[in-house]
């Protein structure tokens, strides 16, 4: 099959799944059965949360480092290695110490006399925190009740199935109830109810960057897919130049869509493609807005200067005109496409929104002193250009959206030669002018590997905030009312006692809307 013919294809199928169809199909065709509910505020004023998805599992300990106390001395002793040879001006490639005079202080982080700094390379994400725009949610994992490792250990408390796994965890972390069987997540549960927020029908208020994912998928509404470049249609198919038989494709296409069917399937089928052909053109022409076209009619560029923080922060030369820009590494290219949607949520009749995107490569088994820290500063880069872009008047976005760090686990504390392995709890951050900043929630682990409370064995630390805390307090500012705050999370009535660091459904991070 020629490239041509693949591209046609791939088209096609896209336009097919842009909301979702696939891997839903049938039991999912029509919104009806969601309720005409208004999120609180909405539609009055616009939120949107933004998900960045750490993809396999991001080792929140060479994150978060303590500087110096008896967390150091315990986090000396379980990443200290045993390898041989040099790497990255090290003597010993398996150690994964990161000197204290290398960590960048988080100011007025203070835990049983230890300091706290980020890794040397996020020194963008060190300022959002100091500036009071970003906060650090520790030790978050999905939890059926919570528990300590004693409890683990004896069997006495449920835990989530298929723990350690990347497809499970995965899971886990994005539905609502730690239920690797359930696959609704809490943002498709939110857009399930609330969907009548918006006053387009014809968008789904989940957008994603990166295709399928459980966290937006919802039993009645899908989530809208489309990449860095925007909503895929069958307008940029090349039908010149000896292309006939894609033009011949193409009508065969439009004919199968303009058919009368007796079948239902064959008739659902086709009211899909066409929603999701028309909510396809209608983002494209929304996102023209922001463009420069030159006489014919094509696009050349960017309008205005908006954008630019997404190539300075990288060192990349900044031009408005395509041919004289450099691409941005992949994440900064997706969340430039979040901004550039979020610009048009005017035109686009969205009150609400939720996006997906994803920076993958934390399976750090092997070579982590080498893989690491070039993912730790794309994503502290991109985050900072985000937020930066998000206060320009041009979106006036700020303190309307919020970020968020997810990741399937945090890894182990333990080194296993030159990584780590498949952990449980873990560190995240959230970013936005509507977050109680420059602040810790929860409580950092204690780090010694021969403590029974906090570990399970292997350096995994047991979670002392659950994922439910974590959703159902984006939630909330979302718009979520708190009568309803069990239906999309259910699990969050057992998140009581003194096994966590905090209590109840709303851990504090985010100012009341």
């Amino acid at each position: 099959m020629s490239r041509d013919r693949r591209d046609f294809l791939r088209t096609g199928l896209c336009l097919a799944a842009a909301t979702g169809s696939f891997g839903s199909l049938w039991p999912r065709l029509a919104l009806a059965a969601a309720p005409a509910a208004r999120l609180k505020g909405a539609p009055g004023d616009y939120r949107a949360l933004v998900c960045v998805y750490l993809q396999g599992g991001n080792d929140s300990f060479s994150t978060v480092v303590p500087i110096d106390g008896p967390h150091r001395s315990a986090y000396d002793t379980a990443r200290r290695g045993t390898g041989q040879g040099a790497q990255n001006g090290q003597t010993n490639p398996s150690d994964l110490r990161i000197p204290s005079a290398q960590l960048l202080p988080l100011g007025g982080v203070l835990q049983d006399g230890s300091r706290f700094g980020l890794h040397p390379r996020m020194p963008e994400l060190r300022d959002l925190f100091g500036q009071g725009r970003a906060a650090l949610v520790a030790n978050v994992g999905p939890l059926v009740r919570p528990l300590d490792g004693n409890d683990y250990r004896a069997r006495r408390v449920p835990v989530p199935a298929q723990l350690f796994s990347h497809s499970d965890q995965t899971v886990l972390w994005q539905t609502p109830q730690a239920d690797p069987s359930e696959r609704v997540g809490w943002a498709g549960r939110l857009a399930d109810l609330y969907h009548a927020s918006n006053a387009n029908p014809l968008l789904s208020m989940n957008m994603s960057i990166r295709g399928e994912n459980v966290l937006q998928a919802g039993r009645d509404v899908l989530p809208f897919f489309l990449d860095e470049d925007g909503a895929e249609t069958l307008g940029p198919i090349d039908t010149s130049n000896g292309r006939s038989w894609n033009q011949r494709r193409r009508d065969a296409f439009e004919r199968i869509m303009q058919a009368s069917y007796a079948h239902p399937f064959e008739r659902a089928y086709v009211a899909r493609v066409q929603s999701a052909r028309a909510a396809g053109e209608m983002l494209a022409a929304a996102l023209r807005n922001d463009r420069l076209t030159d006489g014919a009619g094509n696009e050349i560029g960017f309008a205005d200067d908006s954008y630019a923080p997404f190539w300075q922060v990288f060192g990349l030369p900044w031009s408005r005109f395509d041919d004289q820009r450099e691409p941005l590494p992949g994440l900064a290219a997706q969340l430039l496409m979040v901004a550039r949607v979020i610009r048009q949520r005017s035109v686009l009749q969205m009150a609400r929104q939720v996006f997906y995107t994803e920076l993958g490569g934390f399976d750090t088994h092997d070579s982590q002193n080498a893989d690491l820290p070039p993912l730790l500063e794309t994503l502290s880069r991109a985050l900072a250009a985000f937020d930066q872009v998000l206060r320009d008047p041009a979106l006036a976005a700020d303190g309307l959206v919020t970020t968020f760090t997810a990741s399937e686990f945090g890894r182990t504390l333990s080194n296993n030669g030159d990584g780590t392995d498949h952990g449980w709890g873990g560190h995240h951050f959230v970013i936005g002018g509507a977050v109680r900043g420059a602040a810790v929630y929860g409580r950092l682990p204690d780090l010694d590997l021969a403590n029974p409370q906090t570990q399970v064995g292997e350096g995994r630390v047991v979670p002392t905030l659950s994922v439910d805390q974590y959703a159902a307090t984006l939630a909330r500012w979302f718009g979520l009312e708190d009568a309803l705050r069990d239906t999309v999370f259910p699990n969050l009535a057992f998140m009581t006692g003194p096994k966590l660091a905090i209590e109840g459904p709303d851990l504090g991070f985010m100012r009341p809307g």
